[in-house]
């Protein structure tokens, strides 16, 4: 199981940086990409990825040097964790495509127009797809049991909340008054579950 630990923490800590820098890179500078276009954005992305992971592999001995053993009562949590993630995942992938996952719309939305996300998960939270990288990350942190990932996931948690806030205003860019009423009637991660949300959801339909 050990083994099994060191390798999720080497997997987690060469990917998740890298995923999120390219959200920090894309949102602000959104009108740059677009003029370079998807294609060449890709390239230019990809390339930087790479880089990232490599270096971060290169310095995965001192960065995952302190680790805090197997326990069976933290992987069994971060199992349970884990399911609430998969549910989630089930439940964006019914709205949320590859396509847009990978922020093609965003990049070129003249050539890949898309419609407000408003059905399913999608009217009782408006940011899924990070809710599901929080919960996910929570439970592989749990399972890895190592001080790097601990800190990792902390740092993740701050740079999700401004990658959100930077999507939130492409978004309010792109749909304008639409998305600001949605963002009125719909929270960004804890769905509301009073009476009034639910009289709401059903007048919406």
């Amino acid at each position: 199981m050990d083994s099994v630990r060191y390798v999720l923490a080497v997997l987690m800590l060469i990917s998740v940086p890298p995923a999120l820098l390219f959200w920090l890179i894309v949102h602000p500078f959104i009108h740059i990409w677009r003029r370079l276009g998807p294609t060449r954005t890709y390239t230019v992305l990809a390339v930087l990825y790479v880089v990232c992971m490599v270096g971060l592999y290169q310095l995965r001995r001192p960065l995952l040097a302190v680790e805090f053993g197997t326990d069976y009562r933290l992987i069994g949590l971060g199992a349970l964790i884990l399911a609430a993630s998969l549910v989630l995942a089930w439940q964006r992938k019914k709205q949320l495509t590859a396509r847009i996952l990978v922020g093609v719309p965003e990049l070129s939305p003249q050539g890949h127009p898309q419609k407000l996300l408003t059905e399913g998960i999608y009217a009782h939270i408006r940011h899924p797809r990070y809710l599901e990288g929080m919960v996910g990350m929570l439970a592989y942190a749990l399972i890895i049991n190592y001080l790097a990932v601990y800190v990792l996931y902390i740092v993740s948690l701050c740079a999700i909340f401004l990658i959100v806030n930077l999507e939130e205003k492409e978004l309010r860019e792109r749909f304008g008054g639409q998305y600001e009423d949605y963002c009125r009637r719909v929270p960004r991660f804890l769905p509301r579950w009073s009476k009034n949300q639910k009289k709401q959801d059903l007048e919406v339909a």
